[in-house]
């Protein structure tokens, strides 16, 4: 049975394995502060439609209340131990089956394992203040091994931990005209596909939201990182099948074990 990917933007995803809808990282805003979606319409109602939603970190572009407010009540959602006590607005989502996990936890949904992994990225809500929750990639395996690695930087134990995947949605660039530490550009990204060695990848975290008023301001960082991706991909891991999807588009992925 093959895996189904669909991006919906940014590092939302609909992951459909064994028959389960996974979804990263929900985010179905037009504006988000000082964010603007430029690129691609909302996703559909159907992207609100899963049996499990993974949240990798709290920032606010990645757990976005509103967002997991829509989904269906049932829902599980998986969110970084200490979540709720960081952000209590969580609490009041009532409708959902939230459980809070960390790098290591496992979590059995239909036919599929969903296990936790660590990610090198500042996990924190706000700009300061204690860190609460650690910053998650998620391993999902059925039919396939899917790595979404939420937001992190290349860290040496990055292929050890992940373990062996046949798919990663990786990051390749952001929101703004510059990257922070513990992000994955275009080039940290195809240095991770590197050693992570996986069958197929799709980039994700590029060219769907931009501050206001920023248009001009290094317009390629928007428009570039899937392209230049692609590009060092094929020679960084020319061995991997890059899947360049756009807004709303899927892929169907065979995979033989």
């Amino acid at each position: 049975m093959p895996v189904e990917i669909t991006w919906w933007g940014h590092a939302t995803c609909t992951v459909v394995d064994s028959n389960i809808r996974v979804l990263t990282d929900p985010l179905f805003a037009n504006r988000l502060a000082h964010l603007r979606r430029r690129r691609g319409a909302p996703p559909a109602p159907d992207a609100r439609r899963a049996d499990v939603a993974l949240v990798s970190h709290l920032h606010a572009d990645h757990l976005h209340l509103p967002s997991l407010a829509r989904l269906a009540p049932g829902t599980r959602l998986l969110v970084p131990r200490g979540a709720p006590r960081a952000v209590p607005g969580l609490r009041r989502l009532t409708h959902l089956r939230l459980a809070e996990v960390a790098p290591g936890d496992e979590t059995v949904v239909g036919d599929l394992v969903v296990r936790a992994v660590s990610a090198r990225h500042d996990g924190r809500r706000l700009p300061i203040g204690p860190h609460r929750s650690p910053a998650l990639g998620y391993v999902v395996e059925g039919e396939a091994r899917t790595y979404f690695a939420g937001d992190t930087g290349l860290f040496d134990s990055m292929a050890e931990e992940v373990g062996p995947v046949d798919v990663a949605l990786l990051p390749v660039g952001g929101w703004g005209p510059y990257l922070g530490p513990g992000h994955l550009d275009a080039g940290r990204a195809a240095q991770a596909l590197a050693r992570l060695a996986p069958r197929s990848a799709v980039p994700v975290h590029y060219g769907t939201y931009w501050p206001i008023g920023m248009d001009a301001v290094r317009p390629h960082e928007f428009h570039a990182p899937g392209d230049e991706f692609v590009r060092l991909a094929a020679e960084y891991a020319p061995q991997v099948t890059v899947h360049k999807l756009g807004h709303g588009e899927g892929v169907r992925l065979e995979v033989a074990r």
